[in-house]
């Protein structure tokens, strides 16, 4: 079930990213955090708190304190070669790892190899990477995220981490006739699934006990984060703001919404939300209807920044979806915004994504 949904995903993204990119075009690094989230480091306890969560207006802008990823404190060499079987279901056997390329939608497989201490056997990226230290790397993904084969064979990896997020299949395969080690990761992005995620790489990698180690850590930065959140979550359900994850991509008319096993419910759960798609029993990643817009009455729309940037902001959405003026956010302009490479992310910066959704849930940055 989650693979499927995980494949809606990937399916949504390409239309929407494929459509607002020129053809032939790579996409720059993005920049690291501006004065747009002048709070974006502090804890959300020194914060100034709305007093009602419920009734905040305006727009907020969510943001990563930082772009940089820390790397694991182990430096234990890959033990190769090492099979693995893929979640493709493919046997691969994985020889050698000095020169890695990491690529998916959502950049979150360059994060992991990055995060466990391999970044400097990188040689390229995809589109959504652009953390510190990949800004020199080149973009081997035109139109969006369509794999680019010629750009990829010019680098010559001895190894390649993908997912089904990015293809077509046919340049994986393409790859494989070339000779290069192609290993297919599991899509699924979750906050409940990234200690899977980090594991499956590592072992494709060699590094199982630099993988055991980020796993740990980012558990306790995990935990941290939602013990952080839980201390300013309304304790009665009905205070709490009712969140509701809107996709768009104005220029190619996609407007989805992201309901349970999404990926989106989790970010929700975590900041002490409640996931109004699933209250009308809004399953994966549908296009929107006004009737199921109206009807889940949602307080805070959660969107991707280019997604509504794609629309003119907040009041090119409402005059776009005249539906959303029907509804709590609507009438209090109520949107939080995300880097689209950042918001479903999760991997090694989870707990960094969620910190910053409670930032601006809780404690939003006056609009400039």
């Amino acid at each position: 079930m989650r693979r499927a949904f995980a494949l809606l995903l990937a399916a949504a993204l390409a239309v929407g990213l494929t459509a607002c990119a020129e053809p032939g075009a790579t996409a720059a690094a993005p920049s690291e955090a501006t004065d747009s989230c002048p709070s974006a480091s502090a804890p959300l306890s020194s914060l100034a708190l709305v007093d009602d969560v419920r009734a905040v207006t305006g727009g907020s802008t969510a943001c990563l304190s930082s772009r940089a990823i820390e790397a694991v404190d182990d430096d234990t060499a890959p033990e190769l070669p090492v099979t693995v079987t893929d979640s493709e279901g493919r046997e691969v056997e994985i020889t050698d790892v000095d020169r890695i390329l990491p690529i998916d939608i959502s950049g979150t497989i360059a994060a992991t190899v990055f995060a466990l201490g391999l970044g400097d056997q990188v040689v390229g990226r995809d589109s959504s990477t652009g953390f510190a230290g990949t800004e020199d790397l080149p973009v081997v993904t035109k139109t969006g995220h369509t794999l680019n084969a010629e750009a990829i064979l010019e680098l010559a990896p001895t190894v390649i981490l993908t997912d089904t997020s990015i293809g077509p299949k046919e340049i994986r395969q393409q790859l494989r006739d070339a000779g290069i080690t192609v290993v297919v990761i599991s899509s699924d992005r979750r906050i409940d699934t990234t200690d899977e995620l980090v594991a499956e790489i590592a072992a494709a990698l060699g590094v199982p006990s630099r993988g055991e180690a980020l796993i740990e850590r980012l558990a306790l930065a995990l935990d941290a984060s939602l013990a952080e959140i839980a201390d300013v979550v309304p304790a009665a359900e009905e205070d709490r703001a009712r969140m509701l994850f809107l996709y768009v991509r104005g220029s190619a008319n996609v407007y989805y919404i992201f309901g349970e096993d999404s990926g989106a419910d989790s970010l929700i759960e975590a900041v002490g939300g409640v996931d109004v798609a699933g209250e009308i029993g809004w399953e994966g990643m549908k296009p929107m209807s006004a009737e199921a817009l109206v009807a889940a009455r949602p307080d805070v729309l959660v969107m991707m920044t280019d997604g509504l940037e794609s629309v003119g902001g907040i009041d090119g959405l409402i005059e776009r979806i005249p539906a959303v003026a029907e509804t709590p956010a609507g009438a209090n302009r109520r949107v939080i915004d995300m880097a689209d490479s950042e918001i479903l992310s999760f991997g090694p910066r989870s707990a960094d994504v969620i910190s910053a959704l409670a930032r601006a849930l809780y404690a939003p940055e006056p609009q400039k």
